[in-house]
């Protein structure tokens, strides 16, 4: 580095467009009946409005972080930027389903060179000292941009209209672009080929796996139209992890999950993912539909589960070196477990909102507890060359957890009879 940076300027400068990317993982849910009525869409094509960003953003994280290696962090970070606030006023402008999934997918483009390289490009601004503590805000950040998603969400929703949740992102990406190229110093990393068989493998994959959990219930589990996806998407990725293990300039290098705190670290954060936004999306349409709550209320209802990780995460980032990653996350898990079977056992159609609180609370605290050092450990052992690479894997893990969470999830509770919400929607 030539110049030294502020900490807190260099933390704004990554996090501004975390908090943007994160946002929308969870803002869109709360406009999804406002879609439903306004373009027509059926309860398939709300899946797929949230799980295109979800894959695309799973997809495309690693060639993000190999070109950011190869032609500068700064540089494939600020496209990222830009890719995801173009898409935004796409999605905005949108007037059928169609053009709004495609228009998501390719925000989850620009978000795949904005999650891993953020992280990247902060922990090459900050010391070593200071890289426990700025991750943590980081974190406290990301959990921020999940906490206000749902009620921001609510607010513009009923306030304005389901378009603007979309327009907030463009003067947001304006000035992080702007912040970025100002404060943060472009890096980079090893030179390599672009893994093109591994992106198409692991693309096409991932897309048969969703594409065929979300239509199993209409077409059937064991018809052709759902097995062939299903049976094809699996086959597409075991091939994608043989070819990973042969080729020089892997997409995904395998070689990283030899460290075990990489590994653990990888395992949780797809599990966690998955059970933790698969029910987020559930419990905000069981609310809104259900139980007949506006968007703006089912947003202040569900804060309790989505504000808590804003302050949670700082602080566990700041205890993590005294208490140890594992401590924490051990704890976190265990808390969501537990929310979650609470969550469980008490939901009804006529539950009361205070029977809820409690696990959405625990839910809250325990997401806190995982975010900062599940990041922490990712990096813990990695050398400073593929920092983006661990940073990248985890996010395509937790990627892949929301997409194929959503998807199962919605899936199970539609089958079982117990998501009236999901048969009003059609």
């Amino acid at each position: 580095m030539n110049r030294r940076i502020p900490v807190w300027l260099a933390i704004t400068a990554a996090s501004l467009p975390l908090f943007m990317a994160t946002l929308d993982n969870l803002v869109v849910t709360k406009a999804l009946p406002v879609i439903h009525e306004k373009l027509g869409a059926g309860v398939e094509e709300l899946q797929w409005i949230v799980n295109a960003y979800a894959l695309a953003f799973a997809t495309f994280m690693m060639l993000a972080v190999g070109l950011g290696d190869r032609f500068g962090r700064r540089r494939i970070f600020v496209a990222g930027i830009a890719v995801f606030t173009l898409a935004s006023a796409a999605a905005a402008l949108s007037s059928e389903p169609t053009q709004l999934i495609t228009a998501r997918a390719f925000q989850g483009v620009g978000a795949a060179a904005v999650m891993p390289l953020s992280l990247t490009l902060l922990a090459g601004s900050v010391s070593t000292k200071l890289r426990p503590l700025a991750i943590g805000i980081w974190g406290g950040v990301s959990g921020l941009g999940v906490a206000l998603g749902p009620l921001i969400g609510g607010v513009v929703v009923e306030g304005l209209n389901w378009q603007s949740i979309f327009w907030i992102n463009v003067p947001i990406g304006i000035v992080a672009i702007a912040l970025v190229l100002l404060v943060l110093p472009n890096s980079f990393g090893a030179r390599v080929r672009a893994d093109i068989l591994g992106l198409v493998l692991s693309g096409v994959g991932l897309l048969g796996l969703v594409f065929g959990i979300v239509h199993g219930n209409d077409a059937g589990w064991s018809s052709a139209e759902v097995l062939a996806p299903l049976v094809g998407g699996c086959i597409l990725l075991v091939a994608f992890v043989l070819w990973e293990a042969r080729t020089r300039d892997p997409l995904l290098p395998l070689r990283l999950f030899r460290d075990r705190s990489f590994t653990a670290a990888n395992i949780v954060g797809l599990t966690f993912s998955f059970g933790v936004f698969g029910a987020v999306f559930s419990l905000i349409q069981f609310l809104q539909v259900v139980q007949a709550y506006s968007p703006l209320e089912a947003g202040v209802m569900t804060m309790p589960w989505t504000l808590a990780p804003m302050f949670v995460a700082p602080m566990a980032g700041f205890v993590a070196p005294r208490l140890g990653t594992r401590t924490l996350v051990i704890t976190g898990m265990t808390l969501q477990a537990g929310a979650l079977a609470w969550l469980a056992a008490h939901l009804s159609s006529d539950v009361a909102y205070g029977v809820m609180v409690p696990g959405c609370l625990a839910a809250g605290i325990g997401m806190g507890l995982v975010f900062a050092p599940l990041s922490t450990a990712v990096l813990a052992n990695m050398h400073a060359n593929d920092h983006a690479k661990a940073s990248g894997t985890n996010s395509v893990m937790r990627e892949v957890g929301v997409a194929l969470g959503i998807a199962v999830l919605t899936a199970v509770f539609t089958r079982g009879g117990r998501a009236a919400h999901a048969n009003r929607l059609r």
